[in-house]
């Protein structure tokens, strides 16, 4: 992946979504960078699927623009969104239920991997090499969360926290531009949410992949956070450094709690 740190790749200009009277966002501005995590917190009900939902083309946005790589994405269908390099995970379980946990992560480096089906087809030694590479990285993020004892295990069998970490990792391992992690902590052990926080920021630092990251979980989301979105009730009530976000009063009373 070209480095390009510090890029805007995701824009969002005073963007609103509403379901006949009812606003859900109105006059939401947030930019993703490059190499950056940018996180979005709030109560239920404050609008953070509906950001994502926006962003990936599952609901129309009813005003203002999302630009991804300069390119306004708004009003294109989810799978044209995916195909420009936005990767997202859901809240519910998307495995291949009948796929082993490696196949599943393996899933999720198909456009990764640079031969072309007629030279995997016949079996050329480039074909090999990619398909070795591909194996190589999705084994390597399977170990990072302690599960390679499990690879070769049917994902319908594994417990919900692990098939939600096996689903993370294949989001992760397709190395698209953009992530965008739902809640990503959910039924997860404390050793595994922190090992994923350090895969997040892996990911940035190294990487250059942008993350834009929805978190129940305020530990997590101070720990592997570059900036903090707040919303509440469909609007942005802040922005800033997880420090600036811990001290804000305005959050505090929203959210936080006080103390």
């Amino acid at each position: 992946m070209t480095d390009a740190r510090g890029k805007h790749l995701l824009q969002l200009d005073t963007v609103s979504v509403s379901f006949g009277g009812l606003k859900a966002l109105t006059n939401i501005c947030l930019t993703v960078n490059a190499g950056e995590v940018v996180a979005v917190i709030g109560p239920n009900g404050a609008g953070k699927t509906s950001l994502f939902n926006s962003i990936t083309g599952f609901v129309p946005t009813t005003g203002g623009t999302i630009t991804f790589q300069g390119r306004r994405i708004d009003g294109l269908k989810p799978h044209e969104i995916a195909a420009l390099g936005v990767r997202r995970t859901f809240q519910n379980n998307g495995l291949a239920p009948t796929l082993t946990v490696l196949e599943n992560v393996l899933a999720g480096l198909n456009t990764q991997i640079s031969a072309s089906p007629l030279a995997i087809a016949v079996g050329l030694p480039s074909a090999r090499r990619a398909e070795r590479a591909a194996i190589a990285r999705s084994r390597d993020l399977i170990a990072r969360m302690k599960l390679s004892a499990h690879e070769d295990q049917l994902a319908a069998t594994l417990s919900g926290g692990q098939q939600r970490m096996i689903e993370i990792l294949r989001s992760i391992a397709a190395e698209a531009p953009l992530l965008l992690l739902d809640e990503p902590a959910v039924g997860l052990s404390p050793p595994m949410r922190a090992e994923l926080g350090a895969i997040v920021r892996e990911l940035a630092r190294d990487r250059g992949i942008g993350v834009l990251l929805i978190e129940h979980a305020i530990e997590l989301v101070m720990q592997t956070s570059d900036r903090i979105a707040v919303l509440s009730t469909g609007e942005m009530i802040a922005e800033g450094t997880p420090d600036e976000i811990r001290s804000n009063q305005t959050v505090l009373e929203a959210y936080l709690g006080h103390g």
